[in-house]
């Protein structure tokens, strides 16, 4: 259940303050999920990488537990060693699909609870996963398709 569901009546400014900051605090980001609406692809981001300097980092149309897996093991490489590049593959490994990195276009129109911690001067990239075929959404014979993980900004890539 949705911490907003679970606390009837409080505000968003009480989930920021007794939910998200804790959970960044404790650490050093947090996963935010948001259901698929009208107009509003389901995707799940990290909330905390911008303190640190770094991009946040998002997945489109996957469960939570998975997207969570993602972004979790990628949040910990970018804060280790290395954040991912546009244009950059990231083979599969532990478990993971391989991935290719696309910079979100307009993030302030999508992130919003780290739009509500940062304000407008957030950075994100999406973490774009091959199907079950090793197709991307853009290959002419991916099953993926754009209603399954809608990309939500450039490729940089040929």
């Amino acid at each position: 259940m949705c911490w907003h569901c679970s606390n009837p009546g409080k505000s968003r400014e009480d989930y920021l303050t007794e939910a998200v900051r804790p959970m960044i605090r404790k650490f050093g980001w947090m996963i935010q999920t948001v259901g698929r609406g009208i107009g509003m692809p389901e995707l799940a981001y990290t909330v905390g990488l911008t303190d640190v300097g770094l991009p946040e980092l998002v997945v489109t149309g996957l469960v939570e537990r998975k997207a969570g897996s993602i972004l979790n093991y990628y949040a910990q490489q970018a804060v280790r060693s290395k954040v991912p590049e546009p244009g950059e593959v990231l083979p599969a490994t532990a478990g993971m699909p391989a991935l290719e990195v696309v910079p979100l276009d307009a993030p302030t129109a999508l992130l919003f609870t780290a739009v509500e911690l940062y304000g407008g001067d957030i950075r994100a990239l999406q973490l774009v996963y091959e199907d079950e075929h090793g197709k991307f959404p853009w290959d002419t014979q991916s099953r993926s398709g754009a209603v399954r993980q809608p990309v939500l900004g450039t490729r940089r890539r040929g």
